[in-house]
Parts: C-alpha cells; structure tokens; sequence
C-alpha cells in the first residue's frame, strides 16, 4: 500500500552543499539553519515506511491511497530530544504552593522530586508504562515522532531499571520512535560521596549490563551532581562505548561545560545561566547545545541564549524538557513560540532545529527531512506559511501524522476509527 501527499508546501530540509559542492552531513550551523529547502507546490509518495519519491506532480500508484494538502506545509516530524515524560505521581498541589512563593523561598529541585521518587519506587513496571503509553500517544498526535525518555526518578539500582524498562515496553509497537537515556546522576539519595560512588561502581555496571549502549546523562547543579563525580561517571561510561549527554548551567555556572567537550559529550543541556566563555568555546564544537524554553517559561526563569548561540556557528537543537517538574508541556509548536519570542530564533531556525537538528543530537540519521530513503515520519499543518507555527501558540496546528508511512492522525485515521466502532463486536457470551 502506497500513500501520496499531493499538492502541499513542503519544508524538505534536505542538507546544504558546501562550496566544493558536497553534501554537508549532520546538524545544521549558521546560515543553514535558515534554509528550508521549500518545494512551494509539491508531492510526496510514502512507500514501506520510507519515502520513496519527492516532487511536483508525481504519478499516482493504483493502489495508493492519497491525502490532499491543498497548499498546506507538509514537514518533517517532530523530534523531542529531551524529555522526563515516564513517571508517577501528582504534583498539581505542591506546584499550587510554589506559585505563591518569593523566588528566594522556593524549593530546590532536588526537594520538588522527592514525591515523584517515592512514587516511581511504589509504582509497578506495568503501571508506569501504561501512563508513559498514553503519554507518548499524545505526543504522537501532537506531530511529534520522535521523542528521547530518561530515567531519573528512581535513584536506586531496581528503581531506575524498572523505569528503563517501563520505558521500553512502552514503546513497544508505539508507531514513533523512543530513545532512551538513563539519567543516573540526576538527584543525590543520602550522602554526596557515598551515593555518587554507588552509582559509578554499581548502578552504571547494571544499566549497561541490561542496555547495551544506552546514553548516560547527568545533572551537574549545586543541588545535584558536582563536577568531579560527573566526570567520573562520565569517564567510565565513555571507557564502555556508552555516549553522554550533559545537563547542566540551569541557574548558575558550574564549571562542568570545559570538562564534558573534553570527555565529547553528545549534548550539553539547558545552559540558561551559561556564561559567554563557555558557550563560545561549545559554539566551536561538536557538541549540541539542547535549550529548552519551555522549562523557563515554567520556572519564571531565564531563557537560553540561543540566537546568540546559532550566530556564533553553533549547533543547536530545542526540547520540550516535558515531564512533571521541569516543563509540564509535550507541545513542540509552544516551544517553537516561546523560542522565537524569548531565545532570539527566526521561525525557520527554530523549525531546523526541532527536527533534523534535534534527530542529529541523538545520533539518528534517517529523519528529519523530507527525502528519498528517509524514514517517513511526517506533519501535514493546517497552515499555508510554516511562520505561523511560531506565530500562533495555545492551539493545535497539525492536521495530519505520519509515522514510519503509517497515517496516526488523519482522514483515514479517522475512517478506521470510525469503522472499529461501527463494526459488530463478537458474542463473547457464549
């Protein structure tokens, strides 16, 4: 079965080539982040779960079923390359009191996860994967086919693989993808240099042991991992092949940004309170800076400096950081606004690095663009101008969802629901 998207305004992203003529392979920098690769008026034919042709006027497959953009922006999925989104518990109360507090009186991070971590450590394997499962079906909805999911909230050996596996069973038959992380240095449980030992001696083997090759992640902040215990555990996962991201300057400068582009970090994290220094040194490496203004937005904070940043040859990729504490948000457009309104992006910028940006900082290579061969995650919006998903926040832009070929959110989508309910249901009285 075929599917044909015809006659949309298609963001190709497809990669810039170079002086010499080259493909440029990987993230996007500088000038490239405002290049859209538009076809105004254009065809996609999905075939297998790829994409297997782009172009206007492309001949129509006799078993192909088709959707009619009408001039509407067809793009790339969304892909959210920071998030916290499996967890258990309620926090609306505790949030209800913090709103009321003077900024000096608020409670540290470390004290706002202490419900959430007894709630992990009470809840079943099962029960965090069914909420993660509804989760990750609104999200999909929301355009957004690709999303990373780290661990956290455990703190202990059993508590932080059962979220892992929560995880992972979650996203079994999940018609997007999910990229683990296993955020082991994320909050301190008694002592610093005790717990800090235990992690790197004995929580790090039984992570990699049970997930080969899993990104390791750590939060270095005066109320979480100091620098010294997060290059330590940084150095033994690089000694096991295992890649690391960084999450770090959130509020203060910690001094953790020099050592994690030694140790070739995937990804620094946040950097709302970076300083100059450091985000220059990160502007001329190969490491990404992933900004998420939507935790601002929820902590009355400092956005990142991301404009800046991309102007000085960075790469850059953007996240929701949704999940209980940080950014209670899985809304991509939202975060497309508030960066462009707060962090000094254009609306095309923003777009690049929400997808094949966000989809190079978790080393994936298949998606986020609009090409032949790539994996056929797509957005078909209800917009004719791509700036209005930038322009516009509060409402709901996509009309269409596109997974892997497989059409989640859409005419057909709807036919096939409709069709379920109407359809007779077995006798299963006898």
């Amino acid at each position: 079965m075929s599917l044909l998207i015809r006659r949309a305004r298609i963001l190709t992203l497809a990669p810039p080539k170079s002086e010499s003529g080259a493909i440029l392979p990987g993230g996007r920098r500088g000038a490239a982040l405002r290049d859209l690769g538009v076809i105004a008026r254009g065809d996609v034919l999905v075939q297998d779960g790829k994409i297997a042709a782009v172009g206007p006027d492309l001949p129509v497959p006799t078993d192909a079923e088709t959707i009619e953009a009408d001039g509407r922006v067809l793009m790339p999925g969304f892909v959210d390359c920071h998030t916290h989104s499996c967890w258990a518990g309620d926090v609306s109360e505790a949030w209800e009191r913090e709103v009321r507090l003077a900024p000096e009186k608020q409670p540290t991070q470390s004290e706002r996860m202490r419900p959430i971590v007894q709630s992990v450590r009470d809840a079943t394997r099962k029960q965090l994967a069914a909420a993660l499962r509804t989760r990750l079906d609104r999200v999909l909805a929301a355009g957004t086919t690709t999303i990373e999911i780290k661990s956290g909230f455990g703190l202990t050996i059993d508590a932080e693989l059962k979220q892992l596996h929560a995880v992972q069973r979650a996203a079994q038959d999940w018609p997007g993808t999910v990229t683990p992380t296993a955020l082991l240095g994320h909050a301190l449980d008694g002592d610093s240099a005790t717990y800090t030992r235990m992690v790197v001696r004995e929580m790090l083997p039984a992570v990699w042991h049970e997930f080969p090759g899993i990104t390791v992640d750590a939060r270095c902040a005066a109320d979480a991992w100091p620098v010294e215990a997060c290059v330590r555990l940084f150095e033994r996962a690089r000694n096991h092949g295992l890649p690391i991201r960084v999450t770090a300057e959130e509020h203060a400068p910690t001094g953790i940004v020099a050592e994690a582009l030694k140790l070739h970090a995937r990804s620094i994290d946040h950097l709302e309170s970076a300083s100059k220094n450091d985000l220059v040194a990160l502007a001329a490496a190969h490491t990404f800076a992933v900004m998420t203004p939507a935790a601002a937005f929820h902590s009355r904070g400092r956005y990142g400096r991301a404009g800046a940043f991309v102007d000085s040859g960075g790469l850059l990729a953007l996240a929701s950081d949704y999940g209980p504490l940080t950014a209670p948000t899985y809304s991509m457009p939202f975060v497309l606004a508030l960066a462009v309104r707060y962090c000094g992006l254009t609306p095309a910028e923003a777009i690049v690095v929400t997808t094949v940006n966000a989809a190079a900082a978790l080393g994936l290579s298949d998606r986020g663009t609009v090409e032949t061969g790539k994996r056929a995650d797509l957005i078909l919006l209800r917009h004719r101008d791509e700036r209005s998903l930038a322009y516009e926040f509060g409402d709901d832009p996509v009309d269409v969802v596109i997974a892997a070929g497989r059409v989640i959110r859409g005419p057909s989508a709807d036919r096939r629901k409709d069709a379920s309910v109407d359809s007779p249901r077995p006798d299963t009285a006898r």
